[in-house]
Order: C-alpha cells, then sequence, then structure tokens
C-alpha cells in the first residue's frame, strides 16, 4: 500500500495541470499497448510455429521497418494535411485490420506483405499523437506530457509481453485478434474523446493547395536536421537493445530465462523511474540532459563487452542504457515539438520518428555484422563511440544555440534549442 500511494503521488504531481484532452490521449495509448502482443512475438510466431528460418523472420522483421519508415513520412504529411484525429483515426483502423488479417494469413510471401501494412499502418499515427500532446499542452509541460505518454506505452508493453506467452499457448491467433481489438478500442476513444487539435494558423497555412504539407521545409531547416542526425546516431545504439544484445547472450551462454529477466528490467526501471526522474529533470538545463543521457546510453552498451557470461554484469549495463533512455526519450521530444512551426508539427514529428525507424532498419544488420567479424569489443566498442558522438553533437548545438540567442538564452537556458 505504501508503494501504491508514493505511485499515486508521483502521477499527480508529474501530471499536475495537464489538460483533459491529453488525458484521454494518454488512456487510449495505454489501451492499445495493453494489447501490443503481436510484434514483440512475430519472430517467434515466424520460427517456432511456423517453423520457418531466422533469415526470413529477418527479412520480415526489416520489412516492418520499412513499413514505419515509410509512414512516419507519411503520417507527419497527413497529420499536417487532413488533421491530426482522421490521420489517427485511419492508422489505428488501419493497423486493427492488417494485424487480424496477419492472424489468417498463410504462406511466406502473404505473410511478408501484410506485415509490411501492419508497420506502415501502425506507425503513421505516432507524428499525429505526438503533435496532439504539442498542440494541446503548454510548453513548459510538454516534456512532462511526453514523458507520460513514454510511461504509458511502458506500462502497456511490460503488461502485454507478460501475459503474451500464456495466451499464444492457447494458439497464436488469439493473439492477433486481442491485439486488433484493444487498436479498435482505442480507436473508438479517440473518436468519443479527443477531438480535433490542429491550430487554426495552421489549417490557415495550408492554403488550397496544401502547399503547408510539403516536406522541403523541414529538411530545409539546417537546426532541426542536425537534431536529426545526432539523433539517429543515438537511436542506432539503442537498437541493439533488442537485437544484438540477444545475441551476444546467446552466445556467452546465458540461458533464455535469464534473458528475459535481465531485458525485463528495462521496461521494469522505465515503470518505476520515469515519473520521479522527470520531477527530477523539471528546470535542468536541456543540453546537460541530452549529453549526459547520450553517455549513459552509448556507454552502458559499451559496458557490455566486458559482460562476459555473467547476467548480473548485464542487467547492470541494461540499468544503466535503461537511465539514459528515461532522461533522453521526454526531453527530445519536447525539444522536436518546440522546433517545429504549430503548422507544420505533424512534419517535424514525422521526421522525428524517421530517425527511429531508420535506426529499426539498420541498426539490426550493423549491430550483428560487427558482432561476427569483430566480436563484442567491435560491437559494444562501436555503440560508446557513437554514443559519445552524440553527446558531442548535442553539446555543439546547445553552444551554437546560445551564440545566436545572446543574453535571452543565458537567461533562460531550459528555453534553448539544446
Amino acid at each position: 500500500m505504501p508503494s501504491l500511494h508514493r505511485l499515486y503521488v508521483s502521477v499527480t504531481e508529474t501530471g499536475r495541470g495537464l489538460p483533459r484532452q491529453f488525458w484521454w490521449l494518454w488512456a487510449a495509448t495505454l489501451v492499445n499497448k495493453l494489447g501490443g502482443f503481436v510484434v514483440p512475438f512475430l519472430s517467434l510466431y515466424l520460427t517456432v510455429e511456423r517453423g520457418w528460418s531466422a533469415a526470413y523472420a529477418g527479412l520480415v522483421a526489416s520489412l516492418f521497418g520499412l513499413g514505419s519508415a515509410i509512414a512516419a513520412i507519411g503520417g507527419g504529411v497527413l497529420t499536417d494535411r487532413i488533421g491530426r484525429r482522421p490521420t489517427l483515426l485511419a492508422a489505428q483502423l488501419g493497423t486493427a485490420v492488417s494485424v487480424a488479417v496477419l492472424g489468417f494469413t498463410d504462406g511466406q510471401v502473404a505473410i511478408a506483405a501484410v506485415v509490411f501494412l501492419v508497420g506502415l499502418s501502425s506507425n503513421a499515427s505516432r507524428p499525429a499523437i505526438s503533435a496532439i500532446i504539442a498542440d494541446v499542452v503548454p510548453a513548459a509541460d510538454r516534456a512532462r506530457a511526453y514523458a507520460l505518454n513514454y510511461w504509458a506505452i511502458n506500462i502497456g508493453f511490460g503488461a502485454s509481453a507478460a501475459v503474451a506467452g500464456l495466451i499464444a499457448a492457447h494458439g497464436y491467433l488469439t493473439l492477433f485478434l486481442l491485439d486488433a481489438l484493444s487498436t479498435l478500442l482505442c480507436a473508438v476513444l479517440v473518436f468519443v474523446k479527443v477531438p480535433e487539435s490542429r491550430p487554426v494558423a495552421a489549417v490557415a497555412a495550408e492554403g488550397p493547395a496544401g502547399s503547408a504539407a510539403g516536406l522541403g521545409r523541414v529538411f530545409r531547416d539546417s537546426r532541426f536536421m542536425a537534431v536529426f542526425g545526432v539523433n539517429l546516431l543515438l537511436a542506432l545504439v539503442a537498437q541493439q537493445g533488442s537485437t544484438t544484445l540477444a545475441v551476444d547472450m546467446g552466445q556467452a551462454g546465458v540461458p533464455a530465462s535469464q534473458y528475459g529477466l535481465v531485458i525485463g528490467l528495462n521496461g521494469a526501471l522505465i515503470v518505476l523511474l520515469q515519473l520521479p526522474v522527470t520531477r527530477l529533470m523539471a528546470g535542468r538545463n536541456r543540453t546537460g540532459l541530452l549529453v549526459a543521457s547520450s553517455l549513459l546510453i552509448g556507454w552502458g552498451f559499451g559496458l557490455t563487452m566486458f559482460a562476459g557470461s555473467s547476467a548480473w554484469f548485464f542487467a547492470l549495463t541494461v540499468a544503466i542504457w535503461t537511465i539514459g533512455e528515461i532522461v533522453n526519450a521526454p526531453t527530445m521530444m519536447a525539444l522536436v515539438a518546440e522546433l517545429a512551426p504549430a503548422d507544420a508539427r505533424g512534419r517535424y514529428q514525422g521526421v522525428y520518428s524517421l530517425s527511429w525507424s531508420l535506426a529499426m532498419f539498420l541498426g539490426p544488420a550493423g549491430g550483428a555484422l560487427l558482432l561476427q567479424y569483430g566480436g563484442g569489443v567491435a560491437a559494444w566498442g562501436t555503440c560508446a563511440l557513437l554514443g559519445t558522438a552524440a553527446a558531442a553533437g548535442f553539446l555543439l548545438l546547445g553552444r551554437g544555440q546560445r551564440r545566436r540567442a545572446g543574453s535571452v538564452a543565458a537567461e533562460e537556458p531550459a528555453k534553448a534549442l539544446v
């Protein structure tokens, strides 16, 4: 009971003053992720249930990542062109249908095609959700709002992963249908409780030709694209947690049961620490937070080269990079929302999401090649170098912004670019 009380206090303090529309969106996200069974178990479904090769499962995962990358751009454009709510509803309905169809699909080519559609539809909702939060939450409160949204995602993911194995024992089709049902319930909640939030200025700027929905404006924004590039370095590192880490632990002789406990520590720490850490971050210099989080993520993975066969040491490295993730995620989302003009929030969030989709597409292959041909020193040493490079990039961006902003940035460091 005391722990529940502390959790309640933490939620109320972190969420104080946030608008009702945000909380309905938060609830919809939680409902959706509580039923997110399919993607975490897709490789297991293809290799164990279907009996197909690991190479085919890797190809399917890449197709999912390719669909996600395309959706990041397309979803961002649609968010600005037709609105946040229609884009979000279309993405959720598309995801529900494609996941349900996947459960009944047979044949390698057909399954690969449907998985591509699942990636395309599911990731199209991310720019819309991020844009809605930026629309309805004041700038000073956005880091808290994004932290709460990230917290909901991880609560849902952790809970769904815990019960998915039990459900799969009664047949994988049940997983697909429950996943589709939770996504459909999320769409219903959005339809009933989340109104359109696109600012009037954004509608006016679009004009009859829809000129505001172009992507050139985003790619010509040198400050934002610099942030995009630095984040891509960090995202490539973060992707190793779900791919290369599993292979390395397996080669080190760590049993699957211990691997599950080690990787589960990531979600557990996010659920326990996200809100308290977010409160501690309030008012801190954004550059310092991004530099520290980059070093924690990069060197958290880098220390894995010294783990040997110790599950406890692997767990220690997971704890280090998880703390970096907790600090980085809401800080970056708030930064992107601040950089984006009101009439282009969807496109900016979509391009930011693209950095993660590209990392999802490129990171696993890169990590696997480094591990295979260079061993743990090459794979995890590269992670440390990339994390250090990202920290240096954020530091340079912060210094450049302070030089441009002059005395204003000196008086309000938390409002600087980074």
